[in-house]
């Protein structure tokens, strides 16, 4: 079936990840490594990645959590912000700006609370793309196939009229169960060739 769709994930496809900070340099005094912040907090990434808190309410947890007062608190979500967002792999949104009008573009994203408004100040996904599927808009993430059949819903194609790409294997091979055509992201040259390669039929 002809390609209709092109559909990309965000963090380490259309940004650049950034190296995870060390909490210790971030926030004096607050001494865990990356690993035991994590740790400590998952509860709160878990539900701010489906939605099921408010950004508020999930600063309000990491503060208990962590034992932070408010200065601390904005000082390690500020770090956290800027490593989220990365740099923009410029070369790719270029590429994906350049599929329209002939395709339908969207971005599928496991997102955290406030990932929208931020991504969206940043780099304006809106003004590239057709679709934006976050994760903790919808109460789904990848790889549950329920969170790709809600893209191809809204975009009106069919599975096999998709192409996806993203960094993550587990959510490539969910993609592919569906019936989608999937792209595991290694470098922007490699991705740009198997999704043209999809395109050309």
């Amino acid at each position: 079936m002809t390609v209709r769709a092109v559909v990309f994930d965000i963090g380490g496809v259309l940004e650049t990840m950034h190296s995870t900070p060390d909490p210790t340099t971030v926030v004096p005094g607050l001494d865990l490594t990356w690993e035991q912040l994590m740790e400590r907090t998952g509860e709160v990434w878990a539900k701010g990645s489906i939605g099921a808190v408010t950004e508020s309410e999930a600063r309000e947890r990491f503060r208990e959590l962590l034992g932070l007062d408010e200065a601390a608190l904005d000082t390690l979500m500020e770090a956290f912000w800027a490593g989220y967002l990365g740099e923009p792999n410029t070369a790719l949104m270029d590429y994906l700006r350049g599929l329209r009008p002939r395709y339908l573009t969207g971005i599928i994203s496991n997102s955290f609370v406030g990932a929208r408004e931020r991504e969206e100040q940043q780099y304006g996904y809106s003004t590239m793309v057709d679709v934006i599927v976050y994760s903790h808009e919808v109460g789904l993430s990848k790889p549950d196939p329920r969170i790709y059949q809600l893209a191809c819903q809204q975009l009106g194609v069919q599975p096999s009229e998709m192409v996806y790409t993203d960094d993550v294997e587990a959510c490539v091979d969910g993609a592919r169960e569906l019936g989608i055509n999937a792209v595991l992201f290694r470098d922007t040259a490699q991705a740009i060739a198997e999704i043209e390669g999809y395109l050309a039929g």
